[in-house]
């Protein structure tokens, strides 16, 4: 059986493995976008409850889509399949477009007006407009 000073180092160094929060994640529109939706509209596309804009997530693997449902939607990520979950069986919804990068979602958003994203916002370039910042 572990000690005290065993179960505490165990704590420490799980605390010290756990992934740092990332700063901050830009909501992103084309450069071309002549009106960019308010968050509270970015949250029902991406949560299937309008049909516009035209959302585009990171695939299921991207810690960014959990902690961009977290933070600008307030849903966690079983709120969130159980919600594409219904809209998918009913026939009522198609999930948003997935991309695997960052360098994807710029081009994809990039190459839509009518299309919003999100990424980290240290990956920001002029080829897209932050419309909200999350944190």
């Amino acid at each position: 059986m572990a000690g005290p000073a065993a179960l505490a180092g165990a704590v420490l160094a799980t605390l010290l493995a756990a992934p740092a929060a990332r700063a901050e994640i830009g909501i992103i529109v084309s450069s071309h976008a002549a009106n960019p939706p308010p968050l509270a509209q970015v949250c029902q596309a991406y949560l299937g409850k309008v049909k516009a804009p035209t959302s585009i997530n990171f695939n299921e693997k991207s810690p960014l889509r959990d902690e961009f449902y977290a933070k600008a939607c307030k849903k966690t990520p079983a709120q969130v399949l159980a919600t594409w979950s219904k809209l998918i069986l009913t026939g009522t919804g198609t999930p948003p477009a997935e991309v695997d990068s960052a360098a994807a979602m710029k081009k994809a958003v990039a190459a839509d007006p009518n299309a919003v994203g999100y990424i980290d916002k240290k990956d920001i370039d002029p080829s897209v407009t932050i419309i909200a910042t999350v944190n």
